[in-house]
């Protein structure tokens, strides 16, 4: 390699990223009421807790149980909301849509926004958005 492309590509070879983290659920499992107001209660999956710093997203799974909610409140970022299991009903500043299976709700910084669950099972979602630097 020439010295001016080893100067161009130098840094591309030198910066590394930290390694994957790989996280088991069943690692970072708890029974708790959802946040937001303690609406019910619920199984939290804190997947991304338990990934080594630095790491710049959340991203859990929330099963709410039958009644649940996560209670309205104003978000610093935008989120989502992707249902896995089970049917629920999304709030952003007060427009509301259902959610079954396979569907998402994107949520917009400084919206109101809130979730709950509807039908006979349990809603499993997952929750993503960025972390705050």
């Amino acid at each position: 390699m020439s010295a001016l492309a080893a100067l161009v590509f130098a840094p591309l070879f030198l910066a590394s990223a930290p390694p994957m983290a790989v996280i088991d659920e069943d690692d970072v499992v708890r029974r708790e009421p959802p946040p937001h107001g303690e609406i019910g209660m619920s199984t939290a999956y804190r997947i991304s807790d338990a990934a080594p710093q630095p790491r710049r997203m959340e991203f859990r799974r929330r099963v709410l149980d039958s009644g649940a909610a996560i209670g309205e409140h104003r978000i610093a970022h935008d989120e989502v909301y992707y249902v896995t299991a089970g049917e629920g009903v999304v709030v952003s500043d007060g427009v509301e849509a259902r959610l079954t299976p396979g569907t998402a709700a994107y949520l917009y910084e400084g919206a109101v926004v809130g979730i709950r669950q509807e039908g006979d099972e349990p809603l499993s979602i997952i929750i993503a958005y960025p972390v705050e630097r």
